[in-house]
């Protein structure tokens, strides 16, 4: 099975935040909803979730997974030749 790259569903997560957020100070803008919603829908898409709190909740869980498999191997890296 594929999975996106961390860096991908990292940037979906914040649009989505941002969205939420300029909806939220402007309920009555039907352009900003649907912004939210387009979003929504496609970090559902990218985690295979049907709701949007469940996308959101396997986002944050694969970003954690994400941290921890790379930040070892970036720690071990070796240093570049001068």
């Amino acid at each position: 099975m594929l999975s996106p790259h961390w860096y991908v569903v990292h940037e979906l997560l914040s649009l989505l935040r941002s969205r939420e957020r300029r909806a939220a100070r402007a309920p009555l803008d039907s352009g900003a909803r649907q912004a939210r919603d387009d979003a929504a829908y496609t970090l559902c898409v990218l985690m295979g979730e049907r709701t949007i709190a469940a996308a959101v909740k396997a986002a944050e869980h694969y970003l954690a997974r994400s941290r921890q498999a790379v930040l070892p191997a970036v720690a071990a890296a070796p240093e570049p030749a001068p």
